[in-house]
């Protein structure tokens, strides 16, 4: 059987540092932290009491009441970034096969906010159990894609990747299969996460995941330093165009990058911990590499999955050594996590983008927050600390990892002929 090749034609992005494509790559390039203070909610009695918000974007300016009452706040945000996306790819929904163009989205909580909303009506106000009838489908995570494919008419594949917050990247690496298998020409893919509430910051909070770092938000993230203490929680939306390359070509679209591998493992290890020698993240950054028979030589950039967890940013460095060994020194890493928070389950499709915005600027976004260089981790290891890097950027990998021991990897080249 031959495979078709696969590309991107659209992007869209609604991120903590940026509203659109442009936008959040600008910041990214800025090195900007997105992380303040929370306004959601009160955080007196809360451990953590900041993380990366969504700020200067009203949801009432792109949706309509209707819209707004019947979806979740992380399906609004999905819907915001699709239409950044589908515009950006230029497809006319008039014309395409809509038979042939899909969705598969990736969120790893969904609807969190609906869910303690009437949880809060019910249990805590005592009131009569009458649920908004709602509360099922905006909870949900498929219907996410659901929505979306209702906006369009779109009536491909339509399903979701739920796998914690490696979610998204396996959203793509679906969505790359079903098109290189020539079951689709177009699919729309990427995540959503609206999880800064009181339960999302609460449950990590009891976990010890999250930064404790009250006194300083805006550098509480820091990846791979000797004084990291946890994630920062964001929020938002990634989206990306997939598309056949012929069914790109025909109809002149831009194309930004080529999906040439995409890998999905387990750890079969830990509810939460990573395998200590990094042996599902090994695997499954192999696996991406042998999808089109990858040199490891090739990979220049690798955004890491980096959330400035103690251990989770050493098994990820001790994995990349594992795979690329002496060509790891001639890698540029970095973790746009500082930056962005961690979105979870959209996480992978804002990191995607950045990947592909490094394809195209030929710029790598930098790691920030680095103050204390850490002694177990590798010093010529390269790891784009505070400023951004000008390089010669042809193949990029992008990892993410979840809960539950999920690993997956999408690898993207420039597009060529």
């Amino acid at each position: 059987m031959i495979l078709k090749r696969v590309v991107v034609t659209g992007l869209g992005a609604l991120t903590p540092i940026g509203n659109t494509v442009k936008a959040y790559w600008d910041a990214l390039e800025a090195g900007q932290s997105g992380a303040a203070l929370i306004t959601k909610f009160d955080t007196t009695k809360f451990k953590t009491k900041f993380a990366c918000e969504l700020k200067g974007i009203k949801m009432e300016d792109f949706l309509d009441r209707k819209e707004l009452r019947r979806m979740d706040a992380f399906c609004h945000y999905a819907l915001v970034a699709v239409d950044e996306a589908v515009r950006d790819s230029g497809i006319d929904v008039k014309t395409v096969d809509c038979d042939r163009v899909g969705v598969i989205w990736g969120s790893g909580i969904g609807g969190i906010f609906t869910f303690q909303e009437e949880m809060y009506e019910y249990f805590l106000k005592e009131r009569t159990p009458r649920f908004n009838p709602f509360f099922i489908p905006k909870m949900i995570i498929d219907i996410c894609p659901g929505h979306i494919s209702i906006k369009y008419g779109f009536r491909g594949p339509n399903f979701s990747a739920v796998s914690a917050c490696a979610s998204s990247t396996n959203a793509i690496v679906d969505a790359y299969n079903y098109i290189r298998l020539g079951k689709a020409n177009v699919i729309v893919t990427g995540g959503s996460e609206a999880s800064i509430t009181e339960a999302g910051i609460g449950g990590f909070n009891a976990l010890k995941a999250l930064s404790e770092r009250n006194d300083s938000p805006e550098t509480a993230s820091r990846p791979f330093d000797k004084d990291r203490d946890g994630f920062v929680m964001g929020e938002g939306a990634g989206a990306l165009i997939l598309e056949e390359l012929e069914h790109a070509k025909a109809r002149g679209a831009k194309i930004y990058a080529e999906i040439i591998g995409g890998g999905a493992t387990g750890d079969a290890y830990h509810m939460t911990a990573p395998h200590p020698e990094g042996l599902g993240a090994k695997n499954v950054m192999l696996e991406a590499l042998r999808d089109n028979n990858t040199p490891l030589e090739s990979v220049d950039y690798i955004n890491v999955h980096g959330t400035s967890t103690p251990l989770g940013d050493e098994c990820e460095i001790n994995a990349i050594l594992g795979v690329f060994g002496e060509h790891t020194y001639n890698l540029n890493i970095s973790s746009t996590k500082s930056m962005t928070g961690h979105l979870l389950g959209a996480a992978g499709a804002v990191e995607a983008i950045a990947g592909i915005m490094s394809l195209e600027r030929q710029v790598i976004p930098p790691t920030i927050n680095h103050f204390t260089f850490d002694p177990e981790f590798d010093s010529k290891i390269n790891y784009t600390f505070n400023k951004a890097q000008k390089r010669k950027v042809d193949v990029v990998l992008s990892n993410t990892f979840g809960f539950g021991g999920h690993n997956a990897t999408i690898l993207m080249r420039k597009y060529k002929e």
